[in-house]
């Protein structure tokens, strides 16, 4: 998967992380298009692209390394420095739902292992969705 830049490696992580538990929903279809909607790193795309994307990473799902394929391409076009902000955006998506799945905790794990990322870290970024995302009741 050598085509496209980093913004699209970026959305292929949200999408995959969208995907984790086997079913996208609504909720985090509408993250995934606000995330786009209002970060910086996003600034410049052209969400006619949107759709094509979302395809390739459907076919990428549905083999048995298409999760490896598309965190091996974050991290080939997403900067290092950007690692940080992948893993969050990837925690948005999952927190979407309010509760994780055993599948997308395990895309977690394998997204810090990838981005060499230390428990403080990660934990400071999915603390900080859990309390975005609590509910009154």
């Amino acid at each position: 998967m050598s085509d496209g830049n980093a913004q699209d490696a970026l959305i292929q992580l949200m999408l995959a992380a969208a995907a984790a538990d086997g079913s996208i929903s609504d909720k985090e279809l509408r993250e995934v298009d606000e995330l786009m909607s209002f970060l910086p790193v996003f600034d410049g795309f052209d969400r006619a692209r949107l759709a094509g994307i979302a395809d390739q990473n459907a076919t990428l799902l549905s083999s048995d390394d298409g999760i490896d394929a598309i965190i091996a391409n974050v991290t080939a076009k997403v900067p290092v420095r950007l690692y940080e902000t992948a893993y969050a955006l990837a925690v948005e998506v999952i927190s979407a739902d309010v509760r994780a799945t055993q599948a997308e905790l395990r895309l977690l794990e394998m997204l810090r292992d990838a981005f060499d990322m230390d428990r403080l870290t990660a934990g400071a970024i999915e603390h900080s969705a859990r309390v975005r995302y609590r509910r009154l009741d």
